[in-house]
């Protein structure tokens, strides 16, 4: 049975090698191909031997994913991605460029179970967890078409379709994957991981040793609005959910940010920004304010400017530090709260056949 190249180590193909009696040194020269060449084809490996290059085909699956679309902005800053899996199933992710940073927005799981009210990832419902190697290679896809324009990936935000620590192990195998020196070599400081609120996530993570930032999309100030807009907030009440954060910043001393969706109506009042304010008060943190992007189907409404801006007063009044995230891609519903590996659509395509004969 075929193995999926994109969840071995180095030390683990290294293994191998040995065990298959060849050099365990060859294992850089294949992670150089894959990772740094972006070659994803074992006979196009030329300083491997004919015998080496059969042995790797016959034991390793070297990518998985099928391009099917990819959409542009108008403003050719994001780029939508579309995969369908080995089984059948779709799931998107995300390339947002800005200035010279190039950041991948990527998918833990089919479909979402966290159905939260504003987002469309879980309109679908749940269908399964993603491997590691499915997480892997939708960085490392975009990381190759990027190539060819002599740039790369340098940050990484597991803020896709899924709830990340509902798949903890795949996501945190994936970071660990592509922040390898010898994988893309993308540094932890620049991962991002964003949870609705996973309490054992959040715990395991506290003693993990990853490097990586941690988001809590919080998105209302009480238990009881969180609840109604957040189905797991039921199971995870907000003042454990806050405890935990406060512990996971006491053993890291990290930064943590809270991302809060502002719905017209429902959580942007002056009122709930102080209640979100004394929610915080004295914590080291940064609230990134999200103006709803619209989610076909949903009747929930944006903010107007001037009360996006009367929050955001009361939060800088009460020394909160806050940021306002520009919103980008929401023309072809790649923004944040838009994912929903759509199969037909009328936004403008742009055929990849080099990812397609990746795979």
């Amino acid at each position: 049975m075929l193995r999926d190249f994109f969840e071995l180590t180095l030390p683990e193909l290294s293994a191998w090698l040995e065990e298959q009696n060849e050099k365990p040194f060859h294992a850089r020269q294949i992670f150089r191909w894959v990772y740094d060449k972006s070659v994803f084809n074992w006979e196009e490996m030329s300083n491997l031997s004919k015998d080496l290059r059969a042995k790797l085909t016959a034991a390793f699956r070297l990518g998985t994913l099928e391009t099917v679309r990819m959409t542009e902005s108008q403003d050719r800053q994001t780029f939508k991605f579309l995969w369908k899996l080995r089984d059948g199933n779709m799931v998107e992710s995300v390339l947002i460029c800005s200035g010279t940073r190039r950041t991948v927005c990527v998918s833990s799981q089919v479909g979402c179970p966290a159905k939260c009210a504003f987002c469309a990832s879980g309109k679908a419902g749940f269908m399964r967890n993603l491997r590691p190697h499915e997480i892997v290679e939708q960085v490392v896809q975009i990381n190759r078409w990027l190539s060819a324009k002599d740039e790369r990936v340098c940050h990484l935000v597991y803020m896709g379709m899924g709830e990340p620590f509902k798949n903890y192990e795949a996501v945190t195998a994936s970071i660990r994957l592509l922040s390898a020196p010898e994988g893309l070599n993308i540094s932890q400081r620049r991962i991002t991981v964003s949870t609705v609120g996973v309490i054992e996530g959040i715990k395991r993570l506290t003693h993990d040793d990853l490097k990586i930032k941690l988001v809590l999309s919080l998105h209302a100030p009480s238990q009881h609005i969180r609840q109604k807009i957040i189905p797991y907030a039921r199971k995870y009440p907000l003042n454990e959910l806050i405890s935990a954060m406060d512990d996971y910043w006491e053993k890291t001393k990290r930064d943590i940010t809270y991302e809060y969706t502002l719905i017209a109506g429902i959580n942007d009042s002056p009122e709930q920004a102080f209640e979100l304010a004394h929610l915080l008060k004295g914590k080291q943190c940064t609230v990134n304010l999200i103006p709803y992007n619209p989610v076909a189907g949903l009747k929930l409404q944006r903010p107007d400017k001037k009360a996006i801006k009367d929050f955001r007063s009361v939060l800088f009044g009460c020394r909160i530090a806050n940021t306002c995230r520009y919103t980008k891609g929401d023309d072809i519903a790649a923004a944040c709260g838009q994912l929903a590996f759509q199969q037909k659509s009328q936004e403008k395509l742009i055929a990849l056949p080099e990812l397609k004969d990746a795979v």
